[in-house]
């Protein structure tokens, strides 16, 4: 048992990063109520979390390399841990948004490419087969218990409890890392690559940030932008800046190279077709888990009306299944490849979203949606069973913290574009609906349908129904029959809205198998058995 000592704290630290996030998640509506703002502001400090960790996951995997991984490691977590205490007392959004989504996201970006790399440093062969699983699992583990956990404690405690939480957990592994193995002082640093930080950082911003933008900014046409571009909507423009600007990071790490300096990525580990193929697919695998797990609980919480509890009761079948599937990793490695799990996977995952459409309606069918949920997890844990261990098994022993960087900024990047383009396409949805459906109802007279327009060109929440109901009751001259279809009108956009986005998941799970060429044809674990790079 000795052995796995090593992985009991690193499967905790990753429990740990993946904690908060399902508890963000599933607490959206009380974190609205209590810092009185709205859902686009919490769905902005979630995607700003994910973002800041993708943004820098290359340059902690890079400092890891300088200064070693374990202690990288370590004073990640450090960091983390002042992210999370100053979370747990935060008054404002800004400061909530300095404490999780920034510092916590610096601390995050430090930990995970160390704790990659760890772990296939600690085990081999079958043994890193096994590991990888259990931090899939326990990865899991942290979205399983984080909806009901954080929903239970934000119902009928706080939720800066969770976070206060995180700090004693921190602490115990601190406690505990002279169970990690120790390794050898790396023995030359090298230096930082500054100019690659910057130009990765700022490119993968302003993608992210256009897309998060897009419900408010418009794709083409301006809706509500603080400003245009030739009479356009910024969106694409910015999109194509932050690409020039992953252009120009492409070409500064080749440059680096050229000069003998080390990069902070190394562009020869894209030729490996196993590393693409995983990094690919776990880009997607993020993009639809959190956007899922961004839709899901609106519908559930703001349609339905369900407490924080209450919806993380209704999200444990997709957190269960996902957490056995994962732990199934190298069981499943007995009987069929990691490719062909993977799309297995992918083809249970699109069968668990063309379900939930059908389950998404102004009344919820309890048993459809549990059946959809738990489908829903079952095809997660399959991904993530495997993903890890061909990440990292795909690579050199000195390019580790580079892949176990690329592996989960990969991860990060496709939960911020998850959380901001399925967010964006549910509110762009919404007022399309909105706009459609009031223009064509003879019982609203031109004028209020005008009216209504406008505003929704200038803004539209996905808020409860009684609050829209509240609102149009207040507006003078309105007649209550105009008022009552308008509200209905609303109530209609709401469950065309959360269907478009749920729909636009399922088109990116059919997508991600067409990544799949490249990944492992072979049951065993091990690096020579990974196919063609």
């Amino acid at each position: 048992m000795n052995r796995w000592k090593a992985l009991a704290v690193l499967g905790l630290a990753q429990f740990l990063m993946v904690l908060d996030a399902s508890v963000m998640n599933v607490s959206i509506s009380q974190l609205v109520e209590d810092f009185d703002t709205e859902v686009t502001a919490i769905q902005a400090v979630i995607t700003l979390y994910t973002l800041v960790m993708a943004a820098f996951m290359l340059t902690g995997g890079r400092l890891g390399d300088m200064f070693g991984r374990r202690r990288v490691f370590l004073g990640g977590l450090m960091v983390y841990a002042v992210g999370s205490g100053l979370t747990a007392v935060a008054p404002t959004v800004g400061v909530l948004a300095l404490g999780w989504s920034v510092i916590e996201g610096l601390g995050a970006a430090l930990v995970l490419p160390a704790l990659a790399a760890l772990v296939a440093g600690a085990y081999q062969g079958k043994d890193r087969a096994v590991a990888y699983g259990v931090i899939g699992g326990l990865a899991g583990a942290g979205i399983a218990v984080g909806p009901l956990l954080g929903g239970w404690v934000t119902t009928y405690l706080t939720w800066r409890l969770v976070f206060a939480g995180e700090v004693v957990l921190v602490v115990l592994i601190l406690v505990l890392n002279k169970w990690i193995p120790a390794e050898e002082r790396p023995a030359e640093r090298g230096r930082l690559d500054v100019p690659g930080v910057v130009l990765s950082a700022a490119g993968l911003a302003l993608v992210v940030l256009a897309v998060l933008q897009s419900g408010t900014w418009g794709w083409v046409q301006p809706r509500n932008p603080p400003f245009t571009v030739l009479g356009f909507a910024p969106t694409l423009f910015v999109i194509g800046v932050g690409g020039a600007l992953l252009y120009a990071f492409v070409h500064n790490e080749r440059r680096e190279e050229r000069l003998g300096r080390t990069p902070l990525v190394h562009v020869r580990l894209f030729r490996i077709g196993v590393l693409r193929s995983g990094l690919m697919t776990l880009f997607n695998q993020n993009t639809i888990l959190l956007g899922l797990f961004f839709v899901i609980p609106l519908y559930l919480q703001v349609v339905q009306g369900l407490d924080a509890f209450e919806t993380g009761l209704k999200l444990l079948p997709v957190s269960i299944a996902m957490l056995v599937a994962s732990m199934s990793g190298s069981l499943l490695l007995r009987v069929a490849s990691p490719r062909r799990i993977v799309r297995v996977g992918l083809l249970v995952l699109l069968a668990a979203t063309l379900w939930l459409i059908t389950t998404i309606g102004p009344e919820l069918n309890g048993a459809s949606f549990a059946g959809s949920m738990a489908l829903l997890g079952l095809g997660l844990g399959m991904l993530a069973s495997q993903l890890g261990n061909v990440v990292q098994s795909g690579v050199e022993e000195q390019d580790r913290s580079e892949a176990g960087g690329l592996q989960y900024t990969a991860q990060n990047l496709g939960s911020s574009v998850g959380t901001a383009l399925i967010g964006a396409l549910l509110i762009g949805a919404l007022a399309t609906s909105v706009t459609e459906l009031v223009g064509a109802d003879p019982r609203i007279s031109a004028a209020v349908s005008a009216q209504a327009t406008t505003r929704v060109e200038a803004g539209i929440s996905f808020v409860p129904s009684d609050q829209v109901a509240a609102a149009l009751a207040a507006q003078p001259g309105l007649p209550p029959a105009e008022a009552a279809a308008l509200l209905e009108h609303y109530e209609s956009a709401q469950i065309a809205g959360l269907k478009s986005a749920v729909l636009a998941c399922s088109a990116i799970t059919a997508a991600s198998l067409l990544f799949t060429r490249r990944l492992p044809r072979e049951r065993s674990g091990n690096r020579k058995d990974l196919g063609s790079r």
